[in-house]
């Protein structure tokens, strides 16, 4: 590929738009073009790393035994009714009317067509297991599209889902799937884990998000120091609390005056007491139904959890006018001795021997609060968010929080659309059973962004080998040297003959700009074609992620970058 017949449109400010290195990188390398809010065209060297992606997904989607196939984006609304989402799903789907006055959909993810699928061409246990998945554009509408590909309105995304017979089989297939991802991210050579996730819209009873590591990622992970175990900050759970040997008596409960005093450290310094002896009541909207949440005063309630525990759609911290206006209790004094409304507890708070608590009146606390006796919640879990001071579940040795920005998300789905959509199959011995389900995505255009997040310095991206657009740039740095115009053109066309992906650049640019773009681009290496050519018939050769460089006879120069860039795919 030339340079001067491509569409690169490199810019060298830094657009004002993009908020993170991706976006700002992927529009000053002429990667991509904003078309509107979250919706981007890509260029050719874009598009092009589009499908070093693709390709990776496709080769190792085929080789657990995925089959591919292509589903509509415009899906009708009679199916997200029969799974019960239509309504559920919430404003990111983008529902709209036909021509006929039938409500439509873009499709955010295809649960519901591919279970349609399978309802009508699955009817006997011979036939399972299947996993059928594509490579095609979603759309959510975002309320707040940002950074760029990161969280965009319309992106490319890969989806699969399994079908099997039995709970045994779909954990086989989750099995499969899980491997085929950690495949993926490996080849495409990004730093990654593996992390516990809630599984969300998507639903189902267990997930794992492929989280890239990369400090400007949205999303918080806990990683424990020793051991495997990692999870998404929603998901986390930290060591089981042990109740603390103590030959304290247990206190009564004793009302006492704390005017003006509504934070916990006020509280507790007030008392004489640490805030780990405190019990902090805090006030949610559950489905729009006040829900009091109990954790001990040095802990944050975590809303994913609550969520889970009280089996809601929705849960929100509640303003203290709301909290009066339908309880008529102070917040600030809320506790929950006698507490008029449903409550529940972290598992933490269980073990507390006389604490302190909000007595339901103003200007006042308890003293002496012991659970079991004092009161009892509705229901008891955990609902807390772990910390960099918990120490890990598994194995208790320290645990680190760090970013990550979710790539893969694999759940397993149970029935959760079989059974509403009726998608059955007959097993060996005639009977109707419903079919077990697995989801599994992977965001492909947020792969290209996630990479370079994670792989870029101040001159510009940096791209892994396998994710490159391109793997070679060959810089002509005279185009008016005859013996050095030449040289290039011979190594571009060796390194094409071997089977590289090259671009050349012949622009009739001063050698400061090539070396620049050259770096924007992100292109793994680099050939420079200039005055080692007449000097001593050499062409240096550099890497783009190290900055090592070497002279190579141009003669020899074909053959050794070749091997050098097939050895290094080969490794990975």
């Amino acid at each position: 590929m030339r340079y001067s017949q491509l569409l690169i449109p490199t810019a060298k400010e830094m657009p004002a738009e993009a908020e993170v290195i991706s976006h700002q990188l992927l529009l000053r390398a002429g990667f991509i073009r904003k078309l509107t809010s979250g919706l981007y065209t890509y260029l050719p060297l874009g598009t092009a790393a589009l499908r070093k992606v693709e390709n990776i997904v496709r080769e190792e989607m085929n080789r657990a035994g995925a089959q591919e196939i292509l589903m509509p984006m415009v899906q009708p609304a009679d199916l997200w009714e029969e799974s019960g989402r239509w309504q559920k799903y919430g404003p990111e789907l983008l529902r709209f009317k036909d021509r006929h006055q039938r409500d439509c959909c873009l499709g955010p993810t295809h649960e519901e067509v591919v279970t349609d699928v399978a309802r009508r061409e699955i009817h006997s246990y011979r036939q399972l297991p299947v996993n059928l998945y594509q490579i095609q554009t979603k759309f959510r509408d975002e309320i707040r599209p940002r950074f760029g590909l990161m969280r965009g309105r319309e992106f490319l995304m890969k989806d699969a889902y399994s079908f099997d017979a039995s709970d045994e089989a779909a954990e086989e297939s989750y099995r499969k799937m899980r491997e085929a991802y950690i495949r993926i991210f490996t080849r495409c050579g990004l730093e990654f884990r593996a992390v516990e996730a809630d599984s969300g819209s998507i639903g189902g009873s267990f997930s794992h998000e492929f989280m890239v590591l990369a400090k400007t990622g949205e999303d918080t992970l806990v990683i424990c120091q020793s051991c495997d175990y990692a999870a998404n900050l929603e998901k986390a759970k930290a060591a089981m609390p042990v109740k603390p040997e103590s030959s304290e008596a247990v206190q009564d409960c004793v009302k006492v005056a704390t005017p003006g005093m509504k934070k916990v450290d006020k509280v507790a310094e007030f008392l004489g007491l640490s805030t780990q002896q405190v019990i902090k009541t805090m006030i949610y909207l559950a489905d729009s139904e006040l829900v009091a949440v109990l954790v001990r005063g040095d802990r944050e309630v975590q809303p994913v959890k609550l969520k889970n525990l009280l089996n809601v759609t929705d849960v929100e911290l509640a303003d203290d006018d709301t909290v009066w206006q339908k309880s008529k209790l102070p917040v600030g004094y809320i506790g929950p001795v006698g507490l008029p409304i449903r409550f529940v507890a972290d598992q933490e708070v269980m073990l507390m021997v006389n604490a302190a608590a909000g007595a339901n009146e103003k200007g006042h606390h308890l003293t002496g609060v012991n659970p079991n006796r004092d009161f009892t919640p509705a229901m008891v879990g955990d609902l807390r968010q772990v910390t960099a001071d918990d120490c890990c579940p598994l194995c208790g040795a320290a645990l680190r929080l760090t970013e990550g920005i979710e790539v893969g998300h694999i759940f397993k789905l149970g029935t959760k659309y079989s059974e509403a959509m009726k998608a059955t199959f007959q097993d060996a011995d005639g009977q109707e059973k419903t079919m077990i389900m697995g989801c599994y995505g992977i965001g492909v255009s947020r792969v290209v962004a996630a990479a370079i997040e994670q792989n870029h310095d101040q001159n510009g991206m940096i791209f892994p080998l396998p994710l490159a657009p391109v793997q070679v740039i060959v810089l002509n740095l005279d185009l008016k040297n005859e013996a050095i115009t030449a040289a290039a053109e011979q190594l571009h066309q060796e390194l094409e003959a071997a089977g590289l992906e090259v671009l050349y650049d012949d622009r009739d640019e001063r050698p400061g700009s090539k070396f620049k773009d050259a770096d924007l681009l992100g292109i793994p290496y680099r050939v420079t074609v200039g005055k080692g050519v007449e000097k001593d018939g050499t062409v240096e050769l550099r890497a783009r992620c190290s900055g090592e460089t070497v002279m190579l006879p141009l003669a020899e120069a074909a053959r050794e970058i070749t091997a050098k860039i097939k050895a290094e795919l080969t490794a990975g």
